[in-house]
């Protein structure tokens, strides 16, 4: 009986919510014009808070719900949801921070004391169960789990589920053992680890069989990049450079070129990556400036890219670039499937018309970043993705829902790295004739990393449920990405201030875990970008 009402406390909260963001929205009508939008920003985007916040409670309901009508509840899940959905409720009340300096509180979204008040006292229960000694006893339930070899069920069913325990041994064996030794001599992946990746399909998870690769659905996807970014963010995000290229591929490329490069992809013959972004430009890409001009029967290209990420050791590049000068905006613009050799011990880039060197970075290693020139380098115009120029900016905004869908998945995975190395450490180390994990507030800062974990771990499943759906999930993939990277950058801040001052040394694994977090909430769209997307999408669906 318990466990049913949780799932109808969560269920009311949650309708009560949507009362909260539908006056949000009604208050700020003006916020549908972009130019409004642009300037009042800290509304716009407190708004796309809010409404992350309530799908989260949703989604947090459905996963307990679910659970419960297969009899796979226990006491450790409902106590985390609980805790998760009581702390949300109460930030919704009180303030939601937007990053660590940043809160939006309900009274400059203009909601009505009435609305406020009823929320309240319908999400009464949810907030008694985040209650210090409600943290502390599913803390408890936690540590038994963990003694037993369990963990909390995410409700994947029996196929899923076998591929995470599959990706889960690959990594224990191969990645976290190595990860941090690679990571401080700032080492590329193993070549003899990418193989391993390969053989178990890790670069062709979402290409159609017919293309060499496994057909999977993008929550294998998902899974997938959870497990291997728990082990090192490097590991999971290399599976992200083949999933745009094959992507874009899909969506945009001739039959030819699909036949040609994605059984290689899928098989990890070829290493793509992306040369999307520029210096000055950022998150602006409709603006490139890199220009592409047909000569004969190839394109010469100039210009400069930035953050290329595996760039040197890669053998495709997804290049946009500039094809028709007379336009400034995106509709100019063009992706080609530029082939190149791999770096070699004397050049990064040895081929005609190509430049560049690395970018240091202080997480996120494993790949290398890089800068590129380009002075005439030539792609024969067969490479123009699709054939067609002017489609590049179309071809490559079809690929964001995936790429941020698996970086909130890549998120869980660092999160989750976090919370098992701080509960770990808190269980073994002793202070004042104690351990760590004894101490109310540490035991109250780890159940609520894992509270939150779960949470964006749901949030992003439903994102990628609705992708396989083949449904629009721009908003739902940039709440799973917006909240996950908060999430991630909290969970590992809290990791290493539960290790103190060793969590500060170089050599212990929470630094690294650290620095790569801090990477998330700023690739594939920074979160600033993500809140203006959903405030957009929210508000030209206002009355919905």
């Amino acid at each position: 009986m318990k466990s049913i009402n949780l799932v109808q406390e969560i269920e009311g909260a949650f309708n009560a919510s949507k009362d909260i963001l539908s006056e949000a929205k009604d208050n700020n009508k003006n916020l549908s014009d972009i130019n409004n939008l642009n300037l009042n920003q800290h509304i716009g985007h407190g708004i796309a808070w809010y409404a992350t916040y309530i799908e989260a409670i949703s989604q947090l309901k459905n996963w307990i719900e679910n659970l419960n009508n297969q009899s796979r509840l226990t006491p450790l899940e409902e106590g985390l949801a609980g805790i998760g959905a009581g702390e949300y409720c109460l930030q919704i009340l009180h303030g939601i921070p937007m990053s660590q300096n940043e809160t939006i509180r309900p009274h400059e979204l203009k909601i009505s004391s009435l609305t406020l008040e009823n929320f309240r006292k319908i999400s009464k229960p949810l907030v008694e169960r985040s209650s210090s000694k409600e943290k502390n006893r599913v803390m408890k339930l936690l540590l038994d789990s963990k003694e037993s070899g369990i963990s909390p069920d995410d409700g994947l069913d029996e196929t899923f589920q076998e591929i995470k325990n599959q990706f889960k041994r690959f990594v224990d064996e191969e990645i976290s053992p190595n990860a941090h030794k690679w990571h401080l001599n700032d080492e590329y992946i193993p070549l003899d680890v990418i193989k391993k990746m390969a053989d178990l399909g890790v670069f062709g998870l979402t290409i159609p069989e017919k293309y060499g690769g496994l057909g999977l659905e993008k929550k294998a996807m998902c899974i997938v990049s959870e497990e291997l970014s728990r082990g090192w963010i490097g590991v999971g995000s290399l599976g992200t450079r083949s999933e745009i290229a094959a992507e874009l591929i899909l969506i945009g490329g001739t039959e030819n070129q699909k036949k040609k490069y994605l059984k290689d992809i899928a098989s990890g013959e070829i290493f793509p990556t992306a040369v999307f972004s520029e210096p000055d430009i950022g998150s602006d890409l409709a603006h490139l400036k890199t220009r592409g001009t047909i000569h004969g029967d190839q394109y010469l290209i100039q210009g400069n890219k930035t953050w290329i990420t595996h760039g040197a050791r890669a053998d495709l590049m997804t290049l946009l670039v500039r094809t028709n000068n007379d336009l400034s905006d995106h509709k100019g613009l063009s992706m080609f499937l530029a082939e190149k050799p791999r770096e070699n011990v004397n050049e990064f880039f040895p081929a005609d018309g190509m430049s560049g060197g690395e970018i240091n970075v202080i997480g996120y290693r494993g790949m290398k970043e890089f800068d590129i020139a380009f002075d005439g380098f030539e792609i024969p115009s067969e490479n123009l993705l699709g054939g067609v120029e002017g489609k590049g900016f179309i071809h490559l905004m079809s690929t964001f829902e995936s790429a941020r869908i698996q970086t909130a998945a890549r998120a869980i995975g660092v999160s989750q790295n976090a919370c098992d190395v701080a509960l770990s450490y808190a269980t073994d180390r002793i202070q004042f004739s104690k351990k760590l994990i004894e101490f109310p507030r540490i035991s109250e800062k780890l159940i609520m990393m894992f509270a939150e974990t779960m949470i964006v771990r749901q949030l992003t499943f439903h994102a990628a449920n609705i992708k396989d759906s083949n449904q629009r999930c721009d908003m739902e993939a940039g709440m799973a990405k917006l909240l996950g990277a908060r999430v991630a950058w909290s969970s590992a801040d809290n990791a290493l201030q539960i290790h103190g001052g060793m969590g500060f040394a170089m050599e212990t694994p929470i630094s690294r875990i650290l620095a790569d977090a801090r990477i998330l909430s700023i690739f594939e769209g920074t979160a600033e970008i993500q809140a203006q997307v959903i405030a957009r999408r929210l508000m030209e669906n206002k009355n919905k």
